[in-house]
């Protein structure tokens, strides 16, 4: 009997290491950042009907290679779908650069890839705004908020996808 569970514990030893040399092994070291990060901010948690909320979304490059290609949607959150009340729009989109904000397209659910301004060098940056006009018969005591997936390819010829990522609600309070 003590024979049958030593070679138990030999096949898992043996297991154990082919799963380290082959890299499969689970780790204990902390989650280390994805390829592309994206993040979401607004410029205000709250507006009101008639009102407009700046929609800043980054892409970080964390990879060692220049990022060439983007694609990205955003669509709005279950439960903003679910306030028919809510009337909003994008209005406006923006690409931050070094010589200040400039015009982008493609704003609502559609290819933000482009905005973001490719190639993107490893371990830099780019931000766009988009500009949420709430309508000024909106209703009010609801929330907005949305989610994006998105699509990167490198110099390399690899690639990454992500999401969702969700952006902060926003609250649409009465005047």
């Amino acid at each position: 009997m003590r024979s049958t569970q030593m070679r138990r514990i030999g096949l898992a030893g043996v297991l154990a290491l082919v799963l380290a040399l082959f890299g499969l092994a689970p780790s204990t070291s902390a989650a280390e950042a994805g390829p592309t990060d994206l993040t979401f901010t607004t410029d205000s948690a709250t507006t009101t009907p008639g009102g407009t909320v700046n929609l800043s979304m980054t892409l970080t490059n964390n990879n060692t290679y220049d990022v060439w290609f983007i694609h990205q949607t955003i669509e709005p959150t279950w439960l903003t779908t679910q306030r028919p009340d809510l009337k909003y729009s994008f209005t406006g989109c923006s690409l931050a650069t070094a010589a200040g904000s400039v015009p982008c397209s493609g704003t609502g659910p559609a290819n933000l890839g482009t905005n973001y301004g490719a190639t993107i060098p490893p371990g830099q940056s780019r931000t766009v705004t988009l500009t949420l006009q709430v309508a000024a018969d909106s209703g009010c005591n609801g929330n907005i908020g949305f989610y994006s997936y998105f699509y990167a390819e490198f110099s390399d010829s690899t690639s990454t996808s992500g999401g969702p990522v969700y952006t902060p609600e926003t609250r649409v309070l009465c005047a």
